[in-house]
């Protein structure tokens, strides 16, 4: 007798136009227990293409593609009977788009920048209303099923630290193939060797990044970072 298939877990296509987000993004949903990422798409079309082809349960949507505005895709989707659920990844705070988002399926919102933290929450939030399926015996049970997908306010970055900062120390490691030290990254970026460490242990907490010491000079070793991209 066969042994019975893994079951996939929560399959969760990615679609966002950006590759370094769309990196960061695919990284992320791997680390939640429970989660699957089983595509990439960073467009309309790509995304529309995946979706024919592979069975998805969650969609991580950009609503800023380069071929048209994200919920033009759910639209279509919707008219097609895709019935996949949609967490919106936008930097858009336009209340009118995010009405038309809810009433097209999206469940939850989350606003960038962001850390792996409020999408974890976002994501078990998520897998805790999937599971409650069945017949609700009363008014508190749906209360309970409605309320796992209310988030408390979204974590922000730590302290002192800025979204373009930190953009820019991501695209100079992840253009590094051989590393950088914090003191390297300081100077490719424009900033102090301990801001950039700053930055890049944040990377590293975040799973983006890896250190290791770096020898053949006198005195302490450096740490040498490196962008971990995400398997594919």
């Amino acid at each position: 007798m066969s042994a019975a298939r893994p079951e996939p877990g929560i399959r969760v296509l990615v679609v966002e136009d950006d590759p370094v987000a769309a990196d960061a993004h695919q990284l992320y949903v791997g680390r939640v227990p429970g989660f699957t990422t089983v595509g990439v798409a960073h467009s309309r079309v790509e995304a529309a293409r995946l979706l024919e082809r592979t069975e998805t349960d969650l969609i991580l949507l950009d609503l800023y593609l380069p071929d048209g505005h994200g919920l033009q895709l759910l639209r279509s989707l919707r008219a097609a009977g895709h019935q996949a659920d949609v967490i919106a990844v936008t930097s858009a705070r336009d209340l009118t788009v995010v009405r038309e988002g809810v009433s097209l399926g999206v469940v939850q919102y989350v606003l960038k920048p962001f850390t792996f933290a409020t999408l974890r929450d976002r994501l078990t939030r998520y897998a805790e209303f999937r599971a409650a399926a069945g017949e609700a015996s009363g008014q508190e049970e749906v209360d309970r099923a409605l309320g796992a997908l209310r988030a408390p306010q979204p974590s922000s970055l730590p302290k002192g630290l800025s979204a373009p900062t930190l953009e820019a120390v991501t695209r100079t490691l992840r253009a590094s193939a051989a590393g950088l030290t914090a003191a390297e990254a300081g100077v490719e970026v424009g900033i102090s060797r301990i801001t950039a460490r700053r930055y890049l242990e944040h990377l590293v907490t975040d799973g983006r990044a890896a250190r290791s010491p770096q020898y053949g000079h006198v005195g302490r070793p450096e740490l040498q970072y490196r962008w971990v991209p995400a398997s594919r």
